[in-house]
């Protein structure tokens, strides 16, 4: 799991892309807080203590079935079409039954999503999540692994055996080497729980220390939180770095 990027990096991301991020159509991010009918009724959370509270308040509803829907018609469609400033960004897996805008109760514009299997990285996932903190402020960043994650059994079971995954699968394997090596250390009753769950520490921790987010973390204006979502009751528990 490389975090690092080319050399030239640090210069393309301070000199060219804030222009380049205001020519992308639907990409460019605004200060202004929305004004009209239809945005959250709570404004822009700034820090991650107030980013955090926010999803875990949304996940408790989601828990619970006493969902609010906010930003999900077409005023907030309009409000956003033209800018976005979403106070999260969420890694979380390509499971069909882990959306996070739904089991974090949010809505159009509130999250930064990015998606792999297993929560597997390399320089363009990881540029992504760099993305909104590095563009739009957003004060948190999320990674979202899950119980009975099949990306993560694939994975362990082919590094187990010894058998390569089919085409690119493989490449799949190969990212999450570290956490199979990080749970074969732990042990455990069972094995593929704890490589899953050792995989979102190790990427938190690996993108906490990225040499472009590190400096946010360090001075309190990025969180990095490695999170657990249980199938059976949909509550989001909480591995590492939780804000304060």
């Amino acid at each position: 799991m490389n975090r690092t990027g080319h050399p030239d990096r640090r210069v393309l991301l301070t000199g060219g892309l804030a222009v380049a991020t205001a020519a992308l159509t639907g990409c460019s991010s605004t200060n202004a807080a929305p004004t009209a009918a239809g945005a959250s009724p709570e404004a822009r959370p700034t820090t991650p203590a107030a980013a955090f509270a926010r999803l875990m308040d949304g996940n408790a509803r989601w828990v619970s079935g006493d969902l609010q829907h906010p930003d999900r018609d077409p005023t907030r469609r309009q409000i956003v079409a033209q800018t976005q400033e979403p106070f999260g960004s969420v890694l979380a897996c390509i499971d069909s039954r882990v959306p996070p805008e739904l089991l974090f109760d949010t809505g159009l514009g509130d999250l930064y999503v990015m998606r792999t299997g297993g929560e597997a990285i390399g320089p363009v996932v990881t540029g992504s999540v760099e993305y909104g903190p590095m563009t739009s402020g957003t004060p948190l960043i999320v990674v979202l692994g899950h119980q009975r994650c099949g990306a993560v059994e694939a994975a362990y079971k082919s590094i187990r055996d010894g058998k390569p995954l089919p085409g690119n699968l493989e490449a799949l394997a190969k990212a999450l080497r570290p956490a199979y090596a990080q749970a074969a250390r732990e042990g455990g009753a069972d094995p593929v729980e704890t490589m899953a769950r050792a995989q979102v520490k190790l990427t938190a921790a690996d993108l906490r220390s990225n040499r472009d987010l590190a400096p946010l973390v360090a001075k309190h204006a990025l969180a990095v939180v490695g999170a657990y979502y249980s199938l059976d009751t949909g509550k989001v528990e909480v591995l590492a770095g939780a804000p304060s």
